[in-house]
């Protein structure tokens, strides 16, 4: 649909704006949704809806850094539980099972914690996605 819409734009407009004329649609084109500029100058040309938001930059600078920590605590969990599987084979070995308890045990708290992470992550993702 997008390729059939943007193929039958073949006329182009000229417009010369002052710097200052060009400073401010561009401020209000950032603080829109509309990844590209013509997208916008379309929608305020045709009286359409320009959805506008207001992102605050260290926030989105957390969620990237959250969303990275997430994956890479799940990936640990991921690794841990593969480690531990592997171990499992060897319990003959008295010094093993008790260290597979020990770990079972920090597990348990480990995992919560991630849990308790992940919950606070997808309380302020929730937010975040919502302004």
């Amino acid at each position: 649909m997008m390729e059939a819409e943007n193929s039958n734009r073949t006329r182009i407009i000229g417009l010369r704006l002052t710097p200052e004329e060009y400073a401010k649609m561009e401020r209000r084109w950032k603080s829109s949704t509309c990844r590209k500029l013509s997208d916008y100058i379309r929608k305020h040309l045709f009286n359409k809806p320009i959805v506008t938001t207001y992102r605050n930059q260290s926030l989105d600078d957390f969620m990237e850094e959250s969303i990275v920590l997430r994956s890479e605590l799940n990936a640990i969990g991921n690794n841990i539980n593969q480690a531990v599987k592997k171990l499992h084979t060897l319990q003959q070995i008295p010094e093993f099972r008790n260290w597979i308890i020990s770990y079972n045990l920090d597990k348990k708290i480990l995992f919560n914690k991630v849990e308790e992470i992940k919950k606070h992550i997808q309380k302020i993702t929730d937010k975040w996605l919502q302004s």
